[in-house]
């Protein structure tokens, strides 16, 4: 039995890097899939797109493809998926369902984790910007504040209907292993032309 306790561990070991790649991949490849979808998604608008989104329109299922969020700064495109389940954010960043699009003069709220689409999130600075490209146009927030709350803290996440106003979230530290105990929150407003 003690000749084969260490074949046992390299084994088990093997097993659990072996899992962890193949999520790496799984993650990566719908990711990839994903961002495909939002860029035909954004290609099909007409020239002269309108600027507001047609609000009789059928509202996305959970798991759509419903946009694609740039980040220049980082030099990162990602397709907006309708919700905010983990299916969902495997895909890409997760529309809150319940959220406003841009357009409808309200809050938008985009999650994603931190250890796949939102990786570089804490380069962001005040002032950088974010473009949101819908089927129906093309929206630049600029970045007025950042915030640091407690995991369980909803209160970010009002849902008001009086001013277009973009919120990123993702889990915080950024470098934490596990279940992180905060999140990191960017609050973001149309830029003025």
């Amino acid at each position: 039995m003690k000749n084969k306790f260490p074949l046992l561990i390299i084994i088990a070991g093997l097993i659990l890097v072996g899992i962890g790649l193949w999520q790496f991949i799984d993650v990566k490849t719908q990711t990839h899939a994903s961002l495909k979808e939002a860029k035909e998604l954004i290609a099909d608008r007409p020239a002269v797109a309108p600027q507001k989104r047609v609000v009789n329109s059928r509202p996305p299922k959970m798991g759509d493809t419903v946009g694609l969020l740039a980040i220049p700064k980082i030099k990162a495109e990602l397709a907006i998926v309708e919700g905010t389940d983990p299916d969902d954010l495997e895909k890409g960043v997760g529309h809150y369902k319940g959220a406003y699009f841009p357009g409808d003069q309200g809050q938008i709220v985009l999650s994603g984790h931190r250890d796949t689409v939102f990786r570089k999130l804490g380069e962001l600075k005040i002032g950088d910007s974010l473009k949101m490209e819908m089927p129906y146009g093309s929206y630049t927030y600029e970045i007025t504040d950042t915030k640091i709350v407690k995991s369980d803290d909803t209160s970010i996440i009002t849902l008001q209907h009086e001013k277009e106003e973009l919120i990123l979230t993702t889990c915080y530290p950024f470098r934490y292993v596990g279940n992180a105990p905060k999140r990191y929150i960017i609050y973001a407003t149309p830029k003025s032309s």
